[in-house]
């Protein structure tokens, strides 16, 4: 369903010379396929975002609207692939120079060129302290020269591994070889902005009439709560390929409301389907339900630093008292995998033992829970009283409820569980605080390394809310880049972290995602293979009926 144009075959290897030219990823309508006159797709996106700011985001409802806004120097096709995006090509001799060439056709939504330099002062600013980005610590995980100490105030941004040689050439120099660092290019984090822009209206920069971006869509329309309206961009570089004319995202955090607009022929694509319908939804709608792959973990983080969670025996009670089988087969049946591990098990070449909680059966993980809650001295006259964290939505407030009547089940009154929800902004806030007992999360991974998920549970990792910290983990990943020479070498360092996580528990991994959606059978293009479930709308059109 897309047009490539490839010269050149992209070689990620260890040690090669890496070059990409004249590819290009975009709608591609079959000769058969008679197109709607009105080209409009309507997506539901789940939340309303924090931000649409690319360097103050986190979250996955942001990255889809900002991946229709705004490009990398590399995007992904249908598959997942690293295909070049505003960068035409790249290439590097050592994978530690990387040279890439910026299109000459590139402009921004107002008609300015787009340039090297655009980049150079956007990854800078993504690093820079001031801008108290929650993903500087994804500009560390590239490796970048000087990145560390950049984020962390030691040294000023302009010594980032970041240089424009000219309008069209930028080079990125990292302080160790890393194989995969073309590919992390792809991350929201890696978007550039437009200086001239965010000169003249500061935090203002994002609203409707303001927003200047790269992508193939522009932003027309901003109702808080209630829609995001994008129309073409066209001094997009390649407009000419692009067949959706506006994209609407609506901020729907009932899946059960989302359904039922669905239905009634109001969306296109859905954000999610409710857990409880979907085996109804398969059976009634199976031209509608679309289940991808989706390189993501979900998973139940603990306050470390805040008693008793600062005891691993409470941590692990807690975790092996989840009946994973039941969460994966049963409350959600989609596809879902029971979780062991954070890393994911369709990163490719990572394969580590499993730990030992996984082999055991769960009455004997029940049995060994209580066995050490009494040992961290809580029992029927003293139950451990804790309130797990999520952010609303029925889909995670029915795995919530699940959890607590396990926890009930299983424990009796060795424990007494709490739920509470939050709209999507304040939970972020309540985890960065460290606000939070036990709190719902999920990472998704940025790009196809097991790095993606392990680098969260560093020390010093912006996005460690469970303020986890081990010397053990962080020399392992540490040397995972430093020392490794091979992607065999990399895992083995990889499964040491990981076996590390398992022995002091600061995170309990309960499931392995699927994306399952309601997608229209009007909309032609739809990725149902990207493992990152990366959507670019520009890729898709709408079929007449």
């Amino acid at each position: 369903m897309y047009k490539n144009k490839i010269t050149q075959a992209l070689l990620l290897g260890a040690g090669m010379a890496v070059t990409a030219t004249s590819f290009t990823a975009s709608a591609d309508v079959p000769a058969d396929v008679k197109l709607a006159p009105q080209q409009e797709l309507v997506r539901g996106n789940g939340t309303e975002v924090a931000s649409l700011d690319p360097h103050k985001v986190e979250g996955v409802p942001e990255s889809h609207v900002l991946r229709d806004l705004m490009e990398g120097l590399v995007i992904q096709d249908a598959l997942g692939n690293t295909i070049p995006g505003t960068a035409e090509s790249w290439s590097t001799e050592d994978n530690q120079t990387f040279t890439f060439k910026i299109r000459k056709d590139a402009k921004w939504s107002n008609g300015d060129p787009v340039t090297a330099q655009d980049f150079e002062y956007s990854f800078k600013r993504a690093a820079d302290p001031a801008t108290a980005s929650p993903y500087a610590w994804y500009i560390e995980y590239t490796k970048m020269k000087n990145a560390k100490d950049v984020t962390s105030g030691k040294k000023p941004s302009s010594e980032l591994g970041v240089k424009a040689i000219d309008d069209h050439t930028l080079v990125l120099e990292t302080d160790v070889p890393l194989p995969y660092f073309v590919k992390m290019m792809a991350h929201t984090t890696m978007y550039p902005v437009h200086k001239a822009t965010l000169d003249k209206f500061g935090d203002s920069w994002t609203k409707p009439g303001n927003f200047v971006g790269n992508g193939a869509f522009v932003m027309s329309d901003w109702v808080v709560n209630e829609k995001i309206v994008l129309e073409r961009n066209e001094n997009y570089w390649d407009n000419a390929d692009t067949v959706i004319d506006k994209v609407t995202f609506l901020p729907i955090e009932n899946q059960n409301a989302e359904m039922n607009r669905f239905l009634s022929g109001e969306i296109d694509i859905t954000y999610e389907v409710p857990n409880e319908q979907y085996r109804r939804l398969a059976k009634q709608y199976p031209d509608n339900i679309v289940v991808s792959p989706n390189l993501c973990t979900y998973y139940y983080g603990f306050n470390t630093q805040r008693a008793p969670f600062d005891d691993v025996r409470v941590r692990k009670a807690l975790s092996y008292t989840i009946d994973r089988d039941i969460v994966a087969n049963a409350i959600l049946g989609q596809g879902q995998k029971p979780a062991y591990a954070l890393t994911h098990s369709g990163i490719t070449g990572f394969n580590p033992e499993k730990p030992e909680y996984a082999t055991m059966t769960q009455k004997e993980r029940i049995a060994k829970a209580k066995e050490l809650l009494s040992e961290a001295g809580f029992g029927p006259g003293k139950p451990l009283d804790f309130t797990l964290l999520y952010n609303t939505s029925e889909n995670h407030k029915k795995i919530a409820v699940a959890a607590q009547s396990m926890w009930k089940k299983s424990l009796g009154n060795f424990v007494s569980v709490n739920l509470e929800n939050q709209e999507w902004k304040t939970y972020l806030d309540s985890s960065k605080q460290g606000d939070f007992d036990v709190r719902r999360a999920g990472w998704c991974a940025d790009y196809n390394e097991a790095s993606t998920f392990l680098a969260i549970a560093m020390t010093e990792n912006g996005s460690n809310d469970q303020k986890y910290s081990s010397a053990v983990f962080d020399k392992a990943m540490n040397d995972a880049v430093k020392v490794a020479k091979t992607e065999e070498e990399r895992n083995k360092f990889y499964a040491i972290a990981e076996a590390q996580l398992a022995q002091d528990m600061p995170i309990a991994p309960i499931y392995q995602y699927v994306q399952p959606r309601l997608v229209s059978t009007a909309v032609g293009g739809y990725p149902d293979q990207n493992p990152q479930d990366n959507i670019y709308s520009k890729d898709m059109y709408i079929i007449a009926e």
